[in-house]
């Protein structure tokens, strides 16, 4: 029977090395590939519940963090890629007036979704809201035809890819000064060639007005962040330090004011 023969690089003789090579008909090549689609799909349908099921979990969240003063900040801040990208000071004070973060699902396609930002009053820009969007856009031109079956899944939704199928969107951020504007006073700073990702992400705010996200921030959000909020805003989630560990040569933290609150610290 025809079949495919995938060996190890290097491989030697069968008796030294009896696990170099395999020899995989076609038959069983297909098995694998049924095998492995059954259990994406099971992956999306167990992802897709689970979100389901957090959703009013996260609801009932929402207003209990929302009366606690800076959580959204702090939370954001102890997560240590985030924290790369908001690294100026008036990147941290700008978002020291952040009140709520939210995370809408898109219904087609829950693993696409809009990261909302919600502010108090700031003396930054006039925008309440801030949003990045992250759409579902199928790459399969033929995609819009598919029937969903019981489960409602098509087979462009189980051969998803983030990278193919996802477009992230830009927003115009009304900026009081738009001569201060932090994304003008911190812009991204691009690699050798256009082609590159930025080398700097500059103002964390760059963010919301370019349509990519290079660094995906996004994904920290939903994938980690948002999940684990309280964790995070106790500084309990992620490879953080301690406040208290680190040297703090910044003579103008204090007026930031977004040091993690005091907390127990769990035993590993």
């Amino acid at each position: 029977m025809a079949g495919t023969k995938r060996a190890s690089p290097g491989a030697g003789n069968e008796k030294d090395e009896p696990i170099s090579s395999v020899f995989l008909s076609e038959e069983d090549a297909e098995k694998l590939t049924e095998a492995r689609k059954d259990l994406q799909r099971t992956e999306i349908i167990l992802e897709r519940n689970s979100q389901l099921l957090l959703g009013p979990v996260y609801e009932r969240r929402r207003p209990i963090v929302k009366a606690i003063q800076k959580f959204w900040p702090i939370a954001l801040m102890n997560h240590s890629m985030f924290a790369i990208h908001a690294q100026h000071k008036a990147d941290q004070l700008a978002l020291s007036y952040l009140e709520d973060l939210w995370i809408k699902r898109d219904p087609k396609e829950r693993r696409c979704f809009t990261i909302e930002f919600n502010f108090k009053e700031n003396p930054y820009f006039t925008n309440t809201m801030l949003h990045k969007e992250y759409k579902y856009v199928p790459s399969k031109p033929t995609a819009a035809d598919e029937t969903p079956d019981a489960d409602g899944l098509t087979p462009s939704m189980i051969d998803f890819s983030w990278e193919q199928d996802v477009k992230s969107l830009s927003m115009k951020i009304d900026w009081k000064d738009p001569d201060n504007a932090l994304t003008k006073l911190y812009p991204r700073e691009k690699g050798e060639d256009d082609d590159d990702d930025p080398a700097e992400s500059g103002s964390f705010f760059n963010y919301f007005e370019h349509e990519d996200d290079p660094f995906e921030i996004g994904l920290s959000i939903s994938n980690e962040i948002f999940p684990d909020a309280i964790d995070y805003f106790l500084g309990e989630a992620g490879d953080n330090l301690d406040s208290d560990d680190e040297e703090d040569d910044d003579d103008d933290a204090d007026e930031i004011d977004l040091e993690q609150p005091k907390s127990k610290k769990r035993k590993v």
